[in-house]
């Protein structure tokens, strides 16, 4: 019997986002467009956001980078797409807590997402993998319903 290992398992799933990225290309129409990049390792997104209220009714991305930019972009898309603006917003403050190594990251709530985790041995990489999280914050706060 073949054991895998958790962190080989986890791997996979980078790789897998990497290789067939979800959403990736263009969202139109879009209420929201942002292009970011990490000047460190030339890691670029443009990050398109459709609202329907206080829900994030779509969300897509493009751009080039590293495999860890571009997987935990992916991945994130996956996870976000049909949250309330709140619920999205809270999914990312929990990655960024679990890539400062302030959680151990919840799987029930993060799923696959708490494969990033591994990117923590690696600081250099920490901003790679939070490059998409932070523009959607960005786009969260931009397309925020105006209150009544």
């Amino acid at each position: 019997m073949v054991r895998v290992s958790l962190e080989d398992l986890y791997k996979e799933v980078i790789l897998d986002h990497y290789r067939t990225p979800r959403n990736k290309g263009r969202l139109d129409p879009h209420d929201v467009l942002l292009e970011r990049n990490n000047p460190l390792c030339g890691d670029e997104i443009e990050l398109f956001l459709k609202f329907e209220g206080d829900d994030l009714q779509g969300i897509s991305f493009d751009g080039k980078g590293c495999s860890i930019s571009l997987a935990s972009t992916s991945m994130m898309t996956e996870k976000v797409q049909g949250l309330s603006l709140e619920d999205a917003r809270q999914v990312t403050e929990s990655i960024k807590r679990m890539m400062a190594g302030e959680e151990e990251g919840d799987m029930n709530e993060l799923g696959d997402l708490v494969s990033l985790k591994g990117v923590v041995k690696y600081p250099v990489r920490i901003k790679c993998a939070l490059l998409g999280w932070n523009t959607l914050l960005e786009g969260l706060e931009e397309g925020k319903p105006a209150s009544t």
